[in-house]
């Protein structure tokens, strides 16, 4: 229990591509690393063995869903969150700030916190900055993300700067409410694309002793090469001894890019949704299943990669499955996705502990752009 939330830097590269290991109550988490999201209490298609054998060594369970459905408090009487849904390794939930801003009808946003109504049937909530830390302890989340606003893109300087104060009010609110000793809270950086407001949020935000911090207000609808730009920019700028979370970025590019940039923890839904949508990526670049020029293709998906998918069915097969809509499909594509970005990090890691990050990421760059 002494270590839970230390944090090592193991090796960095000449840019600022690093390794390191977080310690959690439930084990240590290897970064740099993609966590696959398990929003509703489980990552959609996969058993939790299934995820291990892949090399996940961190998921996402989400606060907003879980509050809803099934609710919290039932959950924690099941014995929490890792119990529940038969995962022993660590998790980290989501406040429920970006699906509370997002999926809801708000009623109101105040000082206090945010009156909402429910996407599922309009059931009116409410969530403040303690009633999302007692949400998350009653999940029993290794990593607990603080309680923020997140803006619409493209937002005014001065909605930028009283949104981000209120951010940095509402983590001291935070911090103040989280009383369960396993969990780590980490803040959130806000403060829009721009580098000025970005930094006065990070300065603001880092300000407070916490175990980690992740920058947020990404994948707002911003072009992509402006967070590439935002992200490098201020990366490296976060406290070098604390790991650093980009939520909810991106491609297997992304990654690359931003793992240079010193990123050390990574989420995003993609993998998951594109694979049912039959997009799979590869180390020859992303393909489209449903193509027609698979119809009688009897090559692996990904002749570089070694997950189930690739070691055992053809193109064919998989474009077989989705033209008839079977669930399998879904499921073996979802094996292969998570699989190749997981396998993506891995290969970061050992990168830069070999001393050859830039070979590694020129070389990524060259085949996912």
């Amino acid at each position: 229990m002494q270590d839970i939330g230390k944090f090592e830097v193991l090796t960095e590269s000449e840019s600022h591509a690093r390794t390191g290991r977080l310690h959690t109550a439930h084990g240590e988490v290897e970064t740099p690393i993609f966590m696959p999201v398990g929003t509703k209490a489980t990552v959609k298609a996969m058993l939790p063995e299934e995820l291990i054998e892949n090399g996940a060594q961190i998921i996402l369970g989400n606060t907003y869903h879980l509050h809803l459905r099934p609710g919290d408090e039932l959950i924690k009487e099941m014995g929490g969150l890792h119990k529940f849904m038969n995962w022993g390794k660590p998790i980290l939930t989501d406040s429920g700030g970006f699906q509370v801003f997002s999926l809801s009808q708000l009623n109101n946003i105040t000082e206090e916190g945010v009156t909402f109504k429910s996407h599922i049937d309009g059931t009116s909530y409410f969530i403040s900055p303690e009633k999302s830390m007692e949400i998350q302890m009653n999940l029993g989340s290794d990593i607990i993300m603080a309680f923020d606003e997140c803006l619409k893109y493209p937002a005014t300087e001065d909605e930028i700067r009283k949104s981000s104060a209120m951010t940095y009010r509402w983590l001291n609110r935070c911090k103040e409410a989280m009383t369960r000793k396993e969990s780590l809270l980490f803040g959130i950086v806000q403060g829009g694309l721009e580098y000025k407001t970005r930094m006065e949020s990070l300065e603001q935000i880092c300000s407070v002793d916490l175990p980690g911090f992740a920058l947020g207000g990404f994948s707002v609808g911003e072009p992509i090469e402006l967070m590439h730009k935002v992200v490098k920019e201020v990366g490296h700028e976060m406290p070098k001894h604390k790991p650093r979370y980009l939520m909810g970025v991106g491609t297997p590019l992304d990654l690359i890019l931003c793992v240079d940039a010193g990123i050390d923890m990574f989420d995003c839904v993609m993998p998951t949704r594109v694979a049912r949508n039959g997009t799979l990526y590869t180390w020859q670049g992303k393909i489209s299943i449903k193509r027609a020029e698979y119809k009688k293709d009897p090559s692996p998906l990904d002749p570089e990669c070694e997950c189930y998918t690739c070691k055992n069915y053809s193109k064919a097969y998989l474009r077989h499955l989705f033209q008839m809509g079977e669930i399998t499909g879904s499921r073996l594509n979802t094996i292969h996705n998570l699989h190749f970005y997981l396998k993506v990090m891995e290969k970061a890691r050992a990168a830069i502990n070999e001393g050859r990050w830039e070979e590694y990421r020129d070389d990524c760059i060259r085949r996912f752009s």
